[in-house]
């Protein structure tokens, strides 16, 4: 595993997170209102706030340090660590929201962050490719579109919790899509700017990108996030294991190594379940001491990115 890639991929989950925290601390310094015209003029007004103008730049930093980490490092490698968007998000969100995290959000942190250690450092992921081959794209899209309509098919049959989880999967089967996507467009960015814009690959990373954006507000709408997070977590993860494989020639450790491995998916699902409980609950995540009560709850986790 590169160091560059580690420190790149952590830096644009910090990055994320920071964002996530202080466009939510804009939007809970605003009072919100029923009806279109309100929520426009809400828009207005938190459009023109220090923290969210912050939170935009830090976001398209982050968008920079994903693409920079993939293209020096293994999609298998840099979305598993963009799972530590959660932790930053809690010690961020602690210090803006001056909210001392309990103990029962501190050991989901702490599991969260033991599993993906030990799932990285069992899993050890080559470097792979920095390109896949155009046939490749075409399967492998094709399974991806097939996957991703079947898990919605399947949740239009069931409401609530259930419903939630499996839009969380299928908008996390997107967001690994854009991620590998993204990173054949770094890949193919060495033969110059002009020449990757009569390509199709930065047009699809913006669809799927899009699609992907979509799909996450409709799992957040339809349940908890305790019910979606660990879907939107895992399912990233692990099918940006697959696409790395499949796409990039990247592998995973096997055999002995499958035992730690699967200890670090369970301890790094446990661990969403845990922050995304406490996010929703408001442990870590609501208005500051100054100005009053506390604000709503959370509309969303902190993943933002492409």
């Amino acid at each position: 595993m590169s160091a560059l890639t580690i420190v790149l991929a952590l830096l644009a989950a910090l990055s994320n997170a920071s964002a996530s925290v202080l466009q939510r601390r804009a939007a809970t310094d605003e009072s919100g209102g029923s009806g279109a015209r309100q929520a426009l003029r809400w828009l207005g007004r938190v459009l023109r706030r220090p923290h969210w103008l912050a939170g935009a730049g830090l976001l398209g930093l982050s968008t920079v340090f994903q693409a920079a980490a993939l293209s020096v490092g293994s999609l298998s490698l840099v979305q598993p660590l963009l799972a530590s968007e959660l932790l930053f998000t809690l010690a961020v969100g602690s210090v803006v929201f001056r909210r001392r995290p309990d103990r029962r959000t501190w050991l989901a942190f702490a599991a969260l962050a033991v599993g993906l250690a030990v799932f990285l450092a069992a899993a050890s992921p080559s470097a792979g490719t920095s390109t896949a081959e155009p046939e490749l794209w075409l399967t492998v899209g094709a399974a991806l579109l097939g996957v991703v309509v079947a898990v919605l098919g399947a949740s239009r049959l069931v409401h609530g919790a259930p419903r939630a989880a499996l839009l969380g999967l299928a908008s996390a089967v997107s967001f690994a899509a854009t991620a590998a996507l993204l990173k054949e467009v770094m890949g193919r960015l060495g033969h110059g700017l002009g020449a990757l814009l009569t390509q199709w690959p930065p047009y699809a990373t913006v669809v799927v990108g899009g699609l992907s954006f979509l799909l996450l507000q409709s799992a957040f709408r339809a349940g908890s996030l305790t019910a979606s997070q660990p879907a939107l977590t895992l399912g990233d993860a692990v099918t940006s294991v697959a696409l790395g494989w499949a796409l990039f020639e990247e592998y995973i450790g096997l055999g002995v190594k499958v035992l730690p491995e699967v200890i670090g998916v369970v301890l790094i699902g446990a661990g969403s379940i845990g922050l995304a409980g406490a996010a929703a609950s408001g442990a870590w995540d609501t208005s500051p001491d100054e100005g009053g009560g506390p604000g709503p709850g959370p509309q969303r986790p902190a993943r933002q990115r492409s």
